[in-house]
């Protein structure tokens, strides 16, 4: 195992590990730690994009490791659900009582009338898909489709160009052009900023899509703030406008591709004056981009993932990432894109997954409103949540909580805080951090795998994944306990030796993986004939308007577009114990002006779903006829215990099953007149008591 820990004069231990948090950078840490507990994360440089440096989400963890929300023992419902109140109870009473739910359900209804219920996308390698993807197998589960978030963009990189190997945030100082598409690195990235700076010092010209200001699109030569939901409108104007001028690069296509002529068909209608009107940008600005993306070598996108979160929102993948292709931008250092790197090293579970995946019913996770209510043959009687706050993520939020709080559904949360979802529970299960287990990160920003380590003992009892739910299987007679130790070296155990001998010594991958690959040089698309796949007849089919379709999501009784960023103060919700104070609504100050709505009012945001009552903030910084309310908000956070997502609809993108988190449309008005500068927020909360 590699060498971790270094004590300092005063006695103070500081030891190297991963952050696995839902984040591209995959940050190398370095933790000190007094008396055993953790008294400070900052940045190392095992790992080269971290350089030192982390985001200030990470640095204050250890407000989470102790915060009063921790939860540190299994703990079972009193009274009603919701209403949050527990009793300690010891993990061998809480396991044998989950066990015994298993078996009497399967008996009784089958195995597929339990749902699983998590993404994995602050977890490794082990703490998501090792001991409980056996266990869920063996019991013939209902399967999840996690497709809250990343979806769509994943569908798109797959069908193109079988998920290739992006371009490295350490090239895009060789860029002359960068167009960061969808993508907020100040907030989320934070390790790509210092590069486009760079890049910028030598020449570069930045380009910027967002429908919001943030700080890198005050830096851009160019920002478009387009209406939400029209990406694809956008980037199909840019294909019809190289190929009508004789800018596509016709023999790269002709040797690389396949489908250029169905795309240049399906753009054919999408002129710039078009595409302009209905993205919300002049078209001066659309053309100067076009312009631009032609001319200057090498250019590179940074597709995020803002593009995703609509109806349209697959199709805007497809036509955002094969832009390099038709442009003719990939082939030197510094072009073509960049998008997720999870499955460039081609690590899977089914490398280490002994139990074969059942043909058991798939359920979509954004459906999880509809499924807990509406659902028979069977409906679900139980629900395991793990690596999840549906509360606080999950699309059509008061049927969600509507759903959880049926008496006859029979829920285990398993986390490390006590979350909204929590206050549902039947069962709460702690779980450590990533600082107190094992575990394997996968990076999908760049290409590096790094070893997550236990710096502390877990703080109460809390346990890792891997051991909770391989004491479950045991319990079921399914298999033998396994601890994430063991874990750890059970999986690298099916990786090549100079990988597992790396991780074993550095705790990073320091061999066998060109980490800063040139796309169509050193890396070529992994579909089945090798070839980019620009039109894809299967994808046509299930697209509700065909591939690289436009659907208008405008709505006239309700005229203003919601949209849930990413914030500075949590990831996804994680850490959203900590944000104390209401999160106010960002709105233009003419479209405020219009409804009478001033500056430190308090307003209600709603629609036929639901509302929102939180505090206004007035600002330039967003289009007009858009609002934006943060994503991974706690009912905490806002004056009626009601987040963005009561708002959202559970319909799906056009490709993926994704959600749809900015198709909401809202209306806004004015509900009192008052200061809430500084002031917390009246009204309880659903933080867990456990007795």
């Amino acid at each position: 195992m590699p060498k971790s820990t270094d004590n300092d004069s005063r006695g103070h231990a500081t030891v190297e590990t991963t952050c696995p948090l839902d984040c591209p950078d995959s940050c190398s840490l370095t933790i000190t730690v007094e008396k055993g507990k953790v008294v400070k994360l900052d940045g190392s440089k095992r790992h080269s994009i971290t350089d030192g440096f982390i985001c200030d989400k990470v640095r204050k963890f250890n407000q989470r490791l102790y915060g009063p929300d921790r939860l540190q023992y299994p703990a079972i419902r009193q009274g009603a659900k919701g209403a949050g109140t527990f009793k300690q109870i010891n993990w061998n009473e809480a396991l044998d009582t989950i066990a015994a739910r298993i078996k009497e359900i399967q008996n009784r209804s089958g195995g597929e009338a339990i749902l699983p219920f998590s993404y994995g996308g602050s977890n490794g390698l082990l703490s998501q898909d090792t001991t409980d993807a056996e266990l869920f197998r063996n019991i013939g589960a209902s399967r999840l489709a996690r497709t809250v978030c990343a979806a769509p963009t994943g569908i798109a990189a797959n069908a193109l160009y079988g998920k290739m190997p992006s371009v490295s945030f350490e090239d895009y100082v060789h860029s002359q052009l960068i167009v960061v598409w969808g993508a907020n690195p100040s907030t989320t990235g934070i390790h790509l900023i210092p590069y486009i700076k760079e890049a910028q010092s030598n020449g570069a010209l930045l380009v910027v899509i967002d429908p919001r200001s943030t700080p890198l699109s005050r830096r851009a030569d160019l920002h478009l703030a387009v209406k939400p939901g029209t990406d694809v409108v956008l980037a199909l104007a840019l294909h019809r406008y190289l190929f009508a001028n004789n800018l596509a690069d016709t023999k790269f296509l002709s040797a690389n591709s396949r489908g250029a002529d169905r795309l240049q068909t399906r753009a054919e209608q999408w002129t710039i004056d078009q595409a302009a009107k209905v993205a919300g940008v002049t078209s001066s600005q659309l053309e100067k981009f076009a312009e631009l993306y032609a001319d200057r070598n090498p250019a590179v996108i940074r597709c995020g993932w803002g593009v995703e979160r609509n109806r349209n929102g697959g199709n805007a993948a497809m036509a955002i990432l094969a832009l390099p292709a038709v442009a003719g931008k990939f082939g030197v250092r510094g072009g073509g894109y960049s998008m997720s790197n999870s499955a460039a090293l081609k690590f899977s579970p089914s490398m280490w997954l002994q139990a074969k995946e059942p043909s058991t019913r798939l359920i979509n996770m954004n459906h999880l409103g509809r499924v807990l209510l509406d659902y028979n043959d069977p409906g679900i009687e139980m629900l395991f949540v793990y690596n999840c706050n549906p509360v606080a993520t999950m699309p059509d939020q008061n049927r969600v909580i509507r759903g959880l709080r049926r008496e006859d559904l029979f829920t285990v949360v398993f986390d490390q805080v006590a979350t909204d979802t929590a206050a549902f529970a039947d069962i709460i299960l702690p779980a450590t951090t990533f600082l107190e287990s094992y575990d394997l990160v996968n990076s999908y920003g760049e290409m590096s795998l790094q070893m997550s380590r236990p710096v502390i003992d877990s703080v109460g009892d809390a346990r890792p994944n891997v051991e909770v739910f391989s004491e479950l299987a045991s319990r079921l007679g399914l298999d033998e306990t396994e601890t994430d130790a063991e874990a750890f070296l059970r999986v690298t155990s099916t990786m090549p030796d100079d990988i597992r001998d790396n991780l074993l010594e550095h705790g990073s991958v320091s061999s066998s993986i060109n980490a800063r690959p040139v796309q169509f040089v050193d890396v070529k698309p992994r579909t089945p004939d090798g070839k980019i796949n620009l039109f894809s007849e299967q994808l046509d089919a299930e697209a509700p308007r065909g591939l690289y379709g436009y659907q208008d999501l405008s709505e006239n009784n309700f005229p203003l577009t919601l949209i849930s960023p990413a914030s500075n103060s949590t990831i996804c919700s994680i850490l959203g114990e900590l944000v104390e104070r209401a999160a106010p609504l960002e709105m233009h100050p003419d479209d405020a002006k219009a409804r009478g709505i001033q500056k430190d009012d308090a307003v209600r945001v709603f629609n036929g779903l639901g509302e929102v009552q939180c505090p206004v903030s007035l600002t330039d910084t967003i289009r007009l006829g858009t609002v934006c309310l943060p994503k991974g908000l706690w009912n905490k956070n806002t004056f009626n215990g009601s987040t963005s997502n009561a708002l959202v609809a559970d319909t799906l993108t056009d490709l993926g099953g994704g959600a749809c988190f900015n198709d909401a449309r809202v209306e806004v008005e004015r509900i009192v007149r008052a200061s809430y500068e500084g002031a917390a927020i009246a009204i309880s909360t659903s933080s867990s008591k456990i007795h």
